[in-house]
């Protein structure tokens, strides 16, 4: 099958490797140069959980570039950067063909099925680790699986993740399944990102613990005002576990930074923080992260 990856980051190359791993034909779309350069010299490489190096054939597609006539698009790319991919994905996506957001945050697709129209965008969550090692050079760092919505045209997309190994599940419910892991990342990411640590450390410092704990209240509370129910009923114990879980992790946050590349802090923290106010939910804990986070993004 011939799928297009939007995007050139950590989680990209590494839905493109298994992808292409498993007889598929990948097209990367991207728009950093480093990026797409050393994709065409080497393919997508990963280094897998047993220490070994594989590399993948990907063609590869600049964004200007971007013509296609492609059933499938995963959207991968960071939600700053979802309005410019919508607008390439219209000269790239078949008429029929579905794009299948798994970005971090809230409102990618949104974004996207404004650009599209609804009935070609679907929602989907995914827990799986990615670290960039080098421009094209993927790890993998973490066992997940991959949530989507369930509905009637998404069974291609469903059997290509399927058998390229991932373990997906089809859910009712995607918005509360996307909120259960925007109040974990809010969580976590931007307190990595200011204190420069690995997510266990958060644990182990514990006014860090105590923010941690307290964005996590905040954003559940937002949720719950919302009438979103979360996939789970403490949302400061998941938080936890997940720190805890990935203690060897830097989130994709810190990487952004100590890349001195631009956050998603606004669809995270961010977009907790808008939903708050029009619900009338306080989110002190979360604004000031968002503010401390967006304040490296302009350094």
């Amino acid at each position: 099958m011939s799928v297009l990856v939007a995007g050139t980051g950590a989680l990209a190359c590494y839905f493109s490797a298994r992808l292409a791993g498993s007889g598929n034909k990948v097209t990367m779309l991207g728009s950093w140069p480093e990026g797409l350069a050393a994709l065409r010299l080497h393919g997508v490489r990963l280094l897998d959980m047993d220490g070994r190096t594989l590399a993948f054939p990907v063609e590869v597609l600049r964004g200007e570039e971007a013509r296609g006539n492609f059933e499938s698009a995963l959207v991968l790319v960071k939600s700053w950067q979802t309005a410019r991919v919508a607008s390439q994905l219209q000269n790239c996506l078949a008429r029929d063909g579905i794009a299948l957001t798994l970005q971090n945050g809230s409102g990618n697709d949104e974004i996207l099925k404004e650009a599209l129209g609804p009935g070609r965008v679907a929602l989907g969550i995914t827990t799986l680790g990615a670290r960039m090692l080098e421009p094209g050079y993927v790890q993998y760092t973490g066992q997940g699986k991959v949530s989507l919505e369930a509905r009637p045209n998404l069974g291609s997309l469903e059997e290509l993740l399927r058998k390229a190994g991932f373990q997906v599940e089809m859910v009712d419910d995607p918005t509360s399944l996307l909120w259960g892991k925007l109040v974990i990342n809010a969580a976590i990411n931007p307190l990595t990102a200011l204190l420069r640590v690995a997510n266990g450390e958060l644990l182990e410092r514990p006014q860090a613990h105590q923010l941690l704990a307290l964005a996590a209240q905040e954003a559940a509370a937002v949720a719950l005002a919302g009438g979103i129910r979360l996939p789970y009923t403490d949302p400061v114990l998941v938080a936890e576990q997940v720190a805890r879980n990935t203690a060897p992790n830097l989130s994709s946050m810190l990487q952004d930074v100590l890349r001195g590349a631009v956050t998603e802090i606004d669809a995270i923290n961010g977009a907790i923080v808008r939903r708050g106010e029009q619900l009338g939910v306080p989110t002190p804990v979360n604004k000031m992260l968002w503010q401390l986070v967006t304040s490296l993004d302009h350094h």
